[in-house]
């Protein structure tokens, strides 16, 4: 199975969010390269938010592009087999901690966001990851910064995306 058709299995049986799960299912049907960054007209993303659910709280990036607290992830790699593979290889890259793992019941939400020329949009399929105890982050090059946000103040510092991310996780926990 391809990383494609992993896509297209996971999109199916994902039951909210239904307009954006057919709009990403319509992007793959119509382009052969739409997981790809290579495609223009837009590809999808993998990430995840790393939740310490024993201290209440999230581990989020200042992203070195956008100057914004983000969860942890980016473009699916061709060793990747599953989105959640590529989710959770881009946690594990950009927070440094190793032994995360992806929160059961796949994908939290699914998150569609304009991005530069030359490609249009981003089409971001959102897991959790769990980060073990006594974790330690260790910023890549990706990152300006890395730093635990207690849930109550995430909304603070990052945009709707991510709260919405955070809330749908909570939801899960």
């Amino acid at each position: 199975m391809s990383l494609h058709d992993d896509a297209v299995l996971v999109l199916k049986s994902y039951e909210s969010q239904d307009e954006l799960r057919e709009l990403y299912l319509d992007h793959l049907a119509a382009h052969e390269d739409g997981m790809w960054k290579a495609c223009e007209a837009g590809h999808l993303t993998a990430s995840a938010l790393v939740v310490d659910p024993e201290r209440g709280r999230v581990l989020l990036t200042l992203h070195k592009k956008l100057g914004m607290w983000l969860q942890m992830g980016g473009h699916c790699e061709p060793g990747d087999a599953t989105l959640a593979e590529a989710a959770l290889r881009e946690a594990t890259e950009e927070s440094g901690i190793p032994g995360l793992t992806l929160l059961t019941g796949g994908p939290v939400r699914l998150d569609r966001h304009p991005i530069p020329a030359p490609c249009h949009w981003h089409l971001d399929v959102q897991y959790a990851a769990l980060a073990p105890a006594g974790a330690v982050e260790a910023i890549s090059e990706e990152s300006l910064d890395l730093r635990w946000f207690a849930y109550d103040d995430v909304a603070a510092v990052a945009d709707t995306s991510v709260v919405r991310l955070l809330e749908g996780t909570l939801a899960r926990l």
